[in-house]
């Protein structure tokens, strides 16, 4: 099962870059550059989520925990370096949601392989291709006063594959074909209402990204904002009977 998954993710990442190349092909060489760095960074961060869930634990536990503290880092170098004394309870109030998410997600980390395969694959399918039905066919801004970037089109795109997506999957998790759904829009929803608050924080502070470790992506939270929701939802999902 879990090489047909890695196969199944691999014809997604092959769909991926036949619709990087039909996006780059008429921009200019430095955002064609861009574009595949984001591409390929994705790539090696995707076999890194992939390898430690594999693996077994404790590595996507500690994986978690590198991915929250590093978001408490750069919500508080974002802070200190662009903010002003106006800015604390923003601050203050940024770290109590963000912990809201952190926690059960770590507590999500300790789940089964299948539970954690199937956030991954649901959250990072509408991350990729939200990003990709936005550029080709999305129009109408989504919440142009908090992300400019993001299009109906994309969310409509990126939400339907995951949610699909995540219903083919219903057999890695034991689980009903309309509970797998039901999950899958949640985490979709959590996801996107995840990378909202990201992109709402950086422009009360008027910043792109919150770094620049990962190319062509920016910061640990420009990556994961979604993925920490995700898994907090399928957390809190699993205590309910």
């Amino acid at each position: 099962m879990e090489q047909i998954l890695y196969y199944v993710i691999l014809a997604y990442f092959i769909l991926g870059a036949i619709a990087f190349y039909l996006i780059a092909r008429k921009k200019s060489l430095a955002e064609k550059k861009n574009t595949w760095a984001k591409y390929f960074t994705y790539l090696l961060i995707i076999h890194a989520l992939y390898g430690s869930i594999y693996f077994g634990p404790p590595y996507f536990s500690l994986l978690a925990v590198v991915i929250v503290l590093a978001g408490y880092t750069e919500l508080a170098r974002v802070r200190w370096k662009f903010g002003s004394f106006g800015h604390n309870r923003l601050f203050i109030l940024s770290l109590l949601i963000f912990s809201l998410f952190a926690i059960p997600f770590i507590l999500f980390s300790f789940e089964a392989k299948p539970v954690l395969y199937f956030v991954f694959v649901v959250v990072a399918v509408f991350d990729a291709f939200s990003q990709i039905s936005g550029q080709l066919w999305g129009r109408k801004k989504l919440a142009p006063s908090i992300s400019p970037g993001k299009t109906v089109g994309g969310l409509v795109g990126g939400g339907l594959l995951a949610i699909i997506t995540g219903g083919l999957m219903s057999g890695l998790s034991d689980t009903s074909l309309t509970k797998s759904l039901l999950f899958s829009t949640i985490i979709v929803i959590f996801a996107l209402c995840g990378d909202l608050l990201a992109s709402w924080y950086k422009r009360q502070f008027g910043v792109k990204d919150f770094g620049n470790i990962l190319p062509g992506h920016g910061g640990f939270l420009d990556r994961f904002d979604s993925l920490i929701p995700g898994g907090a939802a399928m957390y809190i999902l699993n205590l309910i009977p």
